[in-house]
């Protein structure tokens, strides 16, 4: 079982995380607030050394978790991966990731780049993470696992803190991959705000995180086909399940049409080109907007990695 988020130490995790992950913009815009129907507040986690959260949960888990000179493994879509061998690499330890055979190659080359070795293995991240098990298995290596290490969750609870403690919140709209991000987020707002509504986000055609939250149970679908990358999830980790359902009032899914509309209207009212997955939240407020009009709505902008084709179709728009 997985140790559970918690507040007290989400509020000391920001001494062991590099200060370019803390004290991220909260971004608004006057025009963007009359197009969405309410007045949002962009947390901007992409202009940071790896362009996404992650750096904070992997420079905590890094900085607490791991015996000296301790090598890692893990999966990941990209992100995660820069985060854990940016943070491990240096303090020390050999990372390698594994990540789809069809991943984002600027993920793939930012990974290369911070020194991790990437293995390219599976159709898909679950495919991935499956041969990254296997590997540290056979090699006695320490397999890290996104979105089941606490500290994971507890870096990336700061952002929330941060958000809260800047400007009072009605909801805030968290994309749910593996689940790190909903539960350092909705741990810390359960605490800090308890008054605002947490929504959760994952793509429609990757939707077993819905589903599997709102079961209870693991939901694995057969395909996670979606252009939000960073959270196409297709077999969730079931000792999570609890915790998240806790950590959100509800669970919501939205259309890859619905995500580059919200890409697009980022890039041009608030001038970030964010991938896919870092849009759903403005996703799930263009989806449902009577929901949100006239509230004050947080949202994490979690990731700028885009694809080189993503970034093309995005510019172009």
């Amino acid at each position: 079982m997985p140790t559970l988020t918690r507040l007290d130490r989400i509020l000391a995790a920001s001494r062991h995380i590099d200060p370019v992950f803390l004290d991220s913009p909260a971004l608004t815009n006057n025009a963007l607030d009359a197009a969405l129907r309410c007045q949002l507040i962009a947390k901007d986690e992409t202009a940071n050394p790896i362009g996404s959260f992650k750096g904070r949960g992997t420079e905590l888990f890094a900085a607490l978790a791991l015996h000296p000179g301790e090598s890692v493994v893990c999966a990941s879509a990209g992100n995660f991966g820069q985060g854990l061998a940016r943070a491990a690499i240096r303090r020390g330890h050999a990372c390698t990731v594994f990540a789809a055979e069809n991943a984002n190659p600027v993920k793939v080359e930012a990974m290369r780049k911070l020194g991790a070795e990437v293995r390219l293995s599976g159709s898909d991240f679950d495919a991935a993470k499956d041969a990254a098990r296997r590997h540290a298995a056979a090699s006695g290596l320490r397999f890290v696992e996104d979105g089941l290490e606490a500290e994971l969750a507890e870096g990336a609870g700061t952002l929330a803190l941060e958000l809260a403690g800047s400007t009072e919140i009605d909801a805030i709209v968290v994309q749910v991959g593996n689940g790190a991000l909903l539960a350092g987020v909705g741990t810390a707002i359960r605490q800090v705000a308890p008054h605002a509504e947490i929504i959760a986000v994952v793509a429609a055609r990757a939707p077993a995180m819905k589903l599997s939250i709102d079961a209870g149970q693991v939901i694995e679908t057969a395909h996670a086909d979606t252009i939000a990358d960073g959270i196409a999830v297709r077999a969730p980790i079931a000792a999570t399940l609890a915790h998240l359902r806790a950590c959100c009032d509800d669970v919501v899914a939205v259309s890859d049409a619905r995500i580059f509309e919200a890409m697009r209207l980022v890039h041009h009212h608030l001038g970030v080109a964010v991938e896919p997955s870092g849009a759903v939240g403005v996703a799930a407020i263009l989806d449902d907007p009577d929901r949100f009009a006239g509230r004050r709505v947080a949202t994490v902008l979690c990731g700028g990695n885009l694809s080189p084709a993503m970034r093309e179709r995005l510019l172009a728009a």
